[in-house]
């Protein structure tokens, strides 16, 4: 933690399209915790799911070839800088140029890539955008690795990029909670299924444990059958708190179905 708030302090100091810079930002984000600290990998390494190996990172010695070939291509592209970004980090992961902190690294750099075209995202960081997608993450990483195309996780960025800018504001953006989210998504009644498509979430335990439970705990919603929590025909509806909360956040849909954006 106390590295990243270092490499964050330095955050407007770095320039996108230097290479040097990224390797300074590894060696203070991963001060003390590896021995390669600031420098890029000397032995091979994979990317684990479970006991399986999804992705096996090109040699180490194609490694500096290949980053420098990344910056070059970044220092010419006349992509826009949402797609230049997205598609830096998704080959910047297919390389995974060091040791360790590649996710992270992949994320700051990105961050800083969007941060140098427009000022917002220097306080909604790519780190922040994912916190609560990290398994759509990497499947989307891994989708593209298998088909060979960046398309996959460009999509994937850019709905996360879209979700966030429509849904906050810096000056509110910790407010804007993930049960927040679920209200500004809940019309009338809904099931447990509606309100994660509204969400445009996956994951059923993530939404279950990050988005429905804490609005049930703190009151904001409650169930229709309530001495069925298990019903087939169980569905959600905001309470009288869960309205008020509403009401403070302008009373506006703080979240947008990702689906009609980009």
């Amino acid at each position: 933690m106390k590295n990243a708030l270092s490499a964050y302090d330095r955050f407007d100091t770095w320039k996108p399209k230097a290479e040097k810079d990224l390797l300074e930002a590894h060696r203070i984000l991963m001060s003390g915790l590896i021995d390669e600290a600031g420098l890029y990998r000397h032995g091979g390494v994979g990317v684990m799911a479970g006991q399986q190996v999804i992705h096996m990172a090109p040699p180490a010695d194609r490694v500096p070839h290949l980053m420098a070939d990344l910056f070059s291509w970044l220092a010419v592209t006349d992509a826009h800088p949402l797609i230049a970004s997205s598609v830096f980090h998704y080959e910047f992961e297919f390389i995974h140029p060091f040791a360790d902190g590649n996710g992270r690294m992949g994320r700051l750099w990105q961050s800083l890539i969007l941060a140098r075209w427009n000022p917002l995202f220097a306080d909604i960081p790519v780190e922040s955008l994912i916190f609560e997608h990290q398994g759509e993450y990497y499947q989307a990483i891994q989708e593209s690795t298998q088909k060979s195309d960046s398309a996959p996780f460009i999509a994937f960025m850019l709905r996360m990029i879209l979700d966030t800018v429509t849904s906050s504001t810096p000056g509110v953006a910790q407010e804007v909670t993930p049960e927040v989210r679920l209200l500004s998504v809940l019309a009338g009644e809904m099931t447990r299924q509606q309100l994660k498509e509204a969400l445009g979430l996956k994951d059923d335990e993530h939404f279950r444990k990050a988005y429905l439970l804490p609005a049930l705990d703190a009151g904001l919603i409650e169930m229709t059958i309530p001495d069925k929590p298990r019903s087939s025909k169980q569905k959600y509806r905001l309470t009288d708190k869960g309205r008020q909360v509403m009401a403070r956040h302008g009373g506006g849909k703080l979240a947008t179905d990702s689906r009609h954006g980009l």
